[in-house]
């Protein structure tokens, strides 16, 4: 297929999703257009997330961490001095924090930024060590920002957390935000660098026996899915619009982590497969936590149940589809154009 046609049938592509969301913003619902904003947010955290754990091959288990850093940043940006200053009730907001107020989008690139830097901070003694001890260490950096938005009252207001944000977060940002992480991403691992990010994933002795450089390549990926996880939280801050530390907890890692699990390690259009699955998934799963009317039978409403059937379907997946739903394969048109062809052939 001809690089022409590749790129028309993106760009029709794209027309496609936004006059969908021009319809949804128009015309659907609060409830879905809340969970298409879910949707794009948890798009962009699980290609940003896999561009470590899947693409690099190495578990990080500490997201949770660039994500809270970034809703912090982007809410104490965008609120009002006044909005601060009715917040900080215990201990006023830190000098120039509490007179600062920018718009919406440099508060996400802020976020973002701020994201990135912390990753490059943490980088000298995270990539140290490998394997479980990665893990280990990652995981622990997560907890100790939970913990220090916890402790730090002036900066963060401790466990009361941020509440009145503005609801800036719509369709149009978040989608916007899921649209660039995908093009961003895809074209890094597309590049020379992230040939060099999987050849250190399939062995990184080979690799630096060619002459790649294992810290470089994996400090640039590491700051790179930071900065996305960064300005993914800041949306996030502004969809839900009340933050607190609970809210960054180790189970928002899991939650990403079984996305791109499901989706396929290495592969961004599983990622973006798992993360839509995950976003749909959850609430049409709650129609077994109501009372079903068969006719001859009326089964019970369970509270609860909703997680049991989330928790089969992905032993399912697991059991039938160990490498997850798409492996490290990717979307191409390429391989729809064989699909149609094979269809064509046989009638």
């Amino acid at each position: 297929m001809g690089h022409r046609l590749k790129l028309g049938l993106n760009l029709a592509s794209l027309v496609c999703l936004f006059g969908a969301l021009f319809l949804f913003d128009r015309f659907g619902s609060a409830y879905q257009v809340r969970i298409l904003n879910n949707m794009a947010i948890f798009i962009t955290l699980a290609v940003s997330y896999n561009l470590i754990n899947g693409v690099c091959g190495l578990l990080h288990l500490g997201p949770n961490a660039f994500i809270a850093i970034g809703a912090y940043t982007s809410a104490l940006l965008t609120m009002s001095p006044a909005e601060k200053q009715m917040n900080f009730i215990i201990e006023g907001l830190v000098w120039p924090l509490n007179v600062i107020h920018v718009p919406f989008g440099v508060s996400l690139l802020a976020a973002g930024f701020m994201a990135a830097a912390f990753a490059f901070v943490i980088s000298f003694p995270v990539f140290r060590v490998r394997g479980d001890y990665l893990a280990i260490v990652t995981f622990g950096f997560g907890e100790v920002v939970r913990v220090l938005c916890n402790a730090a009252q002036s900066l963060t207001n401790g466990s009361l957390g941020l509440k009145g944000l503005a609801e800036h977060t719509n369709l149009w940002w978040a989608w916007g935000v899921a649209a660039v992480t995908i093009v961003a991403i895809k074209k890094l691992v597309d590049s020379s660098y992230g040939r060099a990010m999987k050849a250190l994933r399939e062995d990184e002795t080979a690799a630096r026996a060619m002459g790649i450089d294992p810290f470089r390549n994996l400090l640039l990926a590491f700051m790179i899915s930071a900065f996305f996880s960064g300005v993914g939280g800041g949306l996030l801050a502004h969809l839900i619009t009340t933050i607190s530390p609970t809210l960054f907890t180790f189970m928002l890692t899991f939650n990403l982590l079984i996305i791109i699990v499901v989706g396929g390690l290495g592969s961004t259009t599983g990622a973006v497969l798992g993360a839509a699955l995950f976003a749909w998934g959850g609430e049409a799963l709650r129609i077994v936590e109501n009372p079903i009317d068969l006719g001859f039978v009326t089964i019970p409403g369970i509270p609860g149940m909703r997680m049991v059937m989330f928790s089969l379907i992905l032993m399912l997946v697991i059991i039938f589809a160990r490498k997850g739903l798409l492996g490290r394969r990717e979307f191409s048109w390429d391989f729809v154009a064989g699909k149609m062809k094979r269809l064509g052939g046989g009638r």
